[in-house]
């Protein structure tokens, strides 16, 4: 049994013929849905306002600890943690809405309220996972166009 799972390990991975790859995929979430949908405190598959309200406070306690500011430097290291990516929207000019150059924990909650509403398609302070998937046309070339046009 070893043996064969050994063999099994090694044996070289057949190529994928072109028409046999997978479709590219159409449906996205954006890096701040996926954040959403992982404050889900309950488990039902669905984020409402209080849960987000929460896991931002919680997120923002986890990398400022108990100072009442952030900077720039330091948002994008929650950027990295809670989206996904240091520069991942919304970035910390659009959050930081009195210029100071630092930013509070009202700020980035007033702007994930702000895109929960935009998500949150039928405005019912729930988001589901239908709401969080975002349709894409489909692949582009490095102009932007589609490819094949």
């Amino acid at each position: 049994m070893i043996l064969a799972l050994l063999l099994a390990v090694q044996a070289p991975a057949l190529p994928i013929a072109p028409g046999d790859r997978p479709a590219a995929a159409t449906m996205v979430v954006e890096p701040v849905g996926a954040m959403l949908a992982g404050f889900d405190a309950d488990g039902d598959a669905r984020t409402t306002r209080a849960e987000a309200t929460a896991g931002i406070a919680r997120s923002f306690t986890g990398i400022a600890g108990t100072a009442p500011t952030i900077g720039y430097i330091v948002f994008a290291d929650w950027a990295e943690r809670w989206l996904g990516d240091r520069t991942a929207l919304p970035g910390p000019f659009e959050v930081d809405r009195d210029g100071d150059n630092r930013i509070a924990l009202p700020e980035l909650q007033a702007r994930i309220a702000a895109i929960f509403g935009r998500i949150d398609r039928n405005g019912d302070g729930v988001l589901t996972r239908a709401e969080l998937l975002t349709i894409r046309q489909g692949p582009r070339d490095g102009r932007g166009d589609r490819r094949g046009r």
